[in-house]
């Protein structure tokens, strides 16, 4: 079984390069923080189990203002350096893997995740790198001798750790700063593995910084918007499941899984704005294993498809057609269910519910429908 997988954000710093009145981590970008785009980014990766957040001091209401209702644990305190602001956030940490990532760093493609992780199965700790492609040379008010190039490498984060490797290491850390936790690993004699890293983890220090990911971000992405629909008749029970909420009622739901029609309808959804078919082709109704299943399944399966095309959920609409059972008292529990199953915001997920006017089998309370759009940024295919 993989460890559980932490990403430390470490967002503690004061950013006072970039010139702006606001630390850069809470600076916009592309129309939200740079803080809630490193998080979503790790939200969105199906190889991360968990989020925590290391903030600076005094910074609790810029941090709540930039993640607002995104589900994560309350922030971590830092420290006066970087090392120590790290440290305090590993011992949040329980057990597992340890990505620690710069919140400057806001864009990690998912392979890049992948790699890291796989060569912690050779190594206490792993590093993204690129190659030196400039010319370099020693400073001084004249050009100095030139630098070999070839030895040397580009070091980003993510860096990856076994986190009782990495928390030991900082232990035995003294006073002085460290430039990153690399050096805090190799310094406590522990084996640090190399791997490609990515130009999207380029570090966001200055305006121009700023400006170029504005750029990069605006015509990758483009957006997909598709539909599901499903439908599920009553049977005899004591509840149904509506949106990963169990609901008590006086009827169940027939279907082989736990016919949450509502998830089953986004579900489908997801899958059109990717064209990956639909539900049944992913969980056939004729494979003993999904009998019962808990939804959920299926629409975190779904998510991380998305996921692992490079692709961002931005909203979701889901309509529940029926007479009974009333779904208004109930909205709010659906709401947020789906929110945390798809690592969104409740901002962008909608819930409703409407009748037929007794008309047809739901006005008839045979049963219930559900139809479900989803709106996604994919990365632009080539032609």
């Amino acid at each position: 079984m993989q460890p559980r997988t932490t990403a430390l954000v470490v967002a503690a710093g004061q950013g006072s390069r970039i010139g702006a009145a606001l630390p850069k981590q809470y600076l916009p970008l592309a129309g939200k923080a740079v803080l809630a785009h490193a998080v979503d980014t790790l939200l969105a990766d199906p190889a991360i189990d968990a989020v925590q957040v290391v903030i600076g001091p005094g910074q609790q209401e810029l941090y709540a203002r930039a993640i607002g209702d995104r589900r994560l644990p309350p922030p971590v305190e830092g420290g006066a350096t970087r090392r120590a602001s790290v440290a305090n956030g590993l011992g949040t940490v329980a057990d597992g893997h340890v990505l620690i990532h710069d919140a400057a760093r806001p864009f990690l493609p998912p392979p890049v995740t992948a790699r890291l992780l796989a060569a912690l199965g050779r190594a206490d700790g792993a590093v993204p790198v690129l190659p030196v492609a400039d010319t370099l040379a020693e400073a001084g008010h004249t050009l100095g001798a030139a630098v070999q190039r070839e030895r040397l490498v580009r070091v980003q984060t993510p860096q990856a750790f076994r986190l009782g490797a990495i928390r030991a290491a900082h232990d035995a850390w003294g006073e002085a700063e460290a430039t990153d936790d690399a050096q805090v690993a190799r310094a406590a004699g522990l084996s640090v593995a190399t791997v490609e890293g990515s130009p999207a983890l380029d570090k966001l220090t200055y305006p121009a910084d700023f400006a170029a990911a504005e750029r990069r971000l605006a015509p990758l992405l483009v957006p997909r918007t598709a539909t599901g629909f499903d439908v599920h008749a009553f049977a005899e029970g004591d509840h149904v499941w509506l949106g990963g909420v169990r609901i008590p009622h006086g009827r169940a739901l027939s279907g082989h899984s736990d016919a949450d029609v509502a998830l089953h309808a986004l579900t489908d959804a997801l899958l059109g704005t990717i064209g990956e078919g639909d539900i049944g082709t992913h969980f056939p109704p004729s494979d003993p294993q999904w009998r019962g299943a808990s939804s959920d399944r299926f629409l975190a399966h779904a998510r991380d498809l998305v996921a692992a095309q490079g692709g961002r959920i931005d909203h979701v609409d889901v309509t529940l057609i029926c007479e009974e059972p009333k779904v208004g008292p109930h909205r709010a529990a659906i709401r947020a269910s789906i929110a945390a199953i798809l690592r969104l915001s409740e901002r962008q997920v909608s819930i409703k519910a409407t009748t037929t006017e007794a008309l047809g089998f739901t006005g008839r309370r045979e049963g219930i429908a559900a139809q479900a759009a989803a709106s996604v940024r994919l990365p632009e295919l080539e032609a």
